[in-house]
């Protein structure tokens, strides 16, 4: 069986055929049955100017299927393929009331149908932000610990805090890793607000806030020939458009093959398309992913429109925007051991850190995201942990009540 999808001036229809072995006038007579067009009112074409035509005479130009002795396979039409439709006159369509045209060759518009036809997705060719730059050793921590724990044989994720220039460049200085379960295939985030509002504390105190997402492709994704998969599009553009921000970046690392026949770890970084988030937000994707979906296809709800085509799946890659990739020191260290690992940070580890610099001053000795946040648990979020942070950001001293906190933890170990 052979689906083909026939746009005429009432929009998009659907008839089924045994196959592409069937003729021209076979196909108009299924079209007359399943839609109700006389045969002889019928002009068809691979076309879409087609629709376009504003006279009788004009259709006499398009002549591609004027033979009704033509099989289909002749024209390489498939399963899916899109033909166009004109017909003059009044039909009645099966099960709702007649279709009066507003004219011999055209209708008035609906504004579901004026919807639709803004639903084009093209590819975003300008990213919002110049590029993004990161702190080289929270970059290496994150792959590293992939690339060496895990191997990159399941998902690992985290969100990357950082400022933003002034021209346009985003700054990541730290990657928040929260509670989560990795497979293969998939990254659940098992997200706990209370955490995450101690680090969008230190964040405040730090001058800083939430820019991106950063995640790696496992080993077995290596050979599926898509940038992102569907999945990925799609929690990349829920984190998206939960952030609001426009210049946020989602980063992917990767363990690519080099020349030698080594392999090598890979940084990308995009942001997603306008489009791709405004279809996110008004509930376009379809967003359950069955096992036998194309990952290089993000599943739509309802029609959208690419090139010429009416389509209810869309190439992952019309969502990216390629973003520059640099990086910088930033002022913090990653040292600490990160949260929500396999090692959990212990008040030995904070001892035996703050131990390993004592010539230092504090400050600097607490200048890691990830030892703030460890501290920050028996800390006021509201509070002392800005306050705290904001001391990291002025390299100020810290104030004696905080600085015996965090002494008298170190050595209740």
């Amino acid at each position: 069986m052979m689906m083909l999808r026939i746009r005429s001036r009432d929009g998009l229809e659907r008839v089924t055929a045994d196959g592409p072995h069937i003729t021209v006038s076979q196909l108009k007579s299924l079209i007359e049955d399943h839609l109700q067009i006389p045969l002889r009112s019928q002009t068809l074409s691979t076309n879409r100017d087609l629709l376009l035509a504003k006279s009788p005479s004009d259709l006499l130009s398009f002549t591609d299927l004027s033979d009704p002795n033509l099989r289909l396979s002749s024209l390489n039409l498939s399963h899916g393929s899109m033909l166009y439709l004109a017909y003059d006159g009044e039909r009645t369509i099966r099960g709702g009331p007649a279709v009066t045209p507003a004219g011999s060759f055209g209708r008035k518009m609906t504004v579901d149908d004026l919807i639709a036809r803004q639903m084009r997705v093209t590819r975003q060719e300008k990213s919002h932000c110049d590029s993004v730059s990161f702190d080289r050793d929270c970059a290496n921590a994150f792959q590293h610990y992939v690339n060496e724990s895990l191997a990159f044989a399941v998902k690992r994720g985290g969100f990357m805090y950082g400022t933003l220039t002034e021209e346009g460049q985003v700054e990541v200085d730290f990657i928040y890793e929260p509670p989560q379960q990795g497979t293969e295939a998939n990254l659940i985030l098992m997200r706990d607000a209370e955490e995450e509002k101690r680090v969008d504390a230190i964040a405040m105190g730090l001058g800083m806030r939430k820019v991106g997402f950063i995640f790696n492709q496992t080993v077995m994704q290596d050979k599926t020939g898509y940038t992102l998969s569907n999945a990925e599009v799609l929690q990349a553009a829920e984190l998206h458009a939960e952030s609001d921000l426009q210049e946020w970046v989602t980063a992917v690392v990767k363990l690519e093959v080099n020349e030698d026949g080594g392999a090598d770890v890979h940084f990308e970084a995009f942001q997603m398309s306008d489009m791709c988030i405004r279809l996110f937000k008004e509930g376009w994707f379809e967003t359950e992913i069955l096992p036998e979906d194309d990952p290089k296809l993000s599943k739509m709800k309802k029609e959208v429109v690419v090139g010429v085509k009416d389509v209810k799946e869309v190439d992952n890659d019309f969502f990216l925007v390629v973003v520059k990739i640099l990086d910088h020191q930033g002022p913090l260290s990653t040292t600490f051991p990160i949260e929500n690992r396999s090692i959990r940070a212990t008040m030995r580890a904070l001892k035996s850190h703050l131990d390993r610099a004592k010539s230092l001053p504090l400050v600097k000795r607490i200048s890691d995201f990830h030892l703030l946040l460890f501290v920050a648990q028996f800390l006021d979020v509201s509070s002392d942990v800005p306050a705290l942070a904001e001391c990291v950001r002025l390299q100020s001293p810290v104030p004696e009540g905080y600085a015996l906190l965090i002494e008298s933890m170190a050595n209740t170990c």
